[in-house]
């Protein structure tokens, strides 16, 4: 598979992971929008969000949860971003479903 994400979730791209577990992996942004910028994907292949039905309801929540406790590890007690672009006109870059993490600064809105 071509896809950048699913490479690194494989390790045949070295990261650092910030979280893993049977369900996802985070590692650190290598283009950080803010001090602390990290990339929570799904091991499972995913394009994006239009892609999820109703029996990806609990990796969802499990995703949202796992930023939360990086957030928590982060030290983010202030505050924090957590933003999921879609599709080309929503920002999307890489065509695997994946949540941003961002914090340690100010965050502005609206966002752009």
């Amino acid at each position: 598979m071509s896809c950048l994400f699913c490479k690194i979730v494989k390790g045949d791209i070295p990261s650092t992971a910030i979280f893993e577990d049977e369900f996802g992996y985070a590692f650190a942004d290598v283009h950080p929008q803010a001090p602390v910028h990290v990339l929570i994907v799904p091991r499972e292949h995913i394009p994006s969000m239009t892609d999820t039905n109703q029996s990806n309801r609990a990796l969802l929540g499990h995703l949202l949860w796992a930023a939360a406790e990086i957030a928590r590890t982060k030290g983010l007690d202030d505050g924090y971003r957590i933003v999921v672009n879609t599709g080309d006109k929503g920002g999307q870059t890489i065509d695997h479903l994946h949540l941003h993490l961002l914090g340690g600064r100010q965050m502005t809105w609206p966002p752009g």
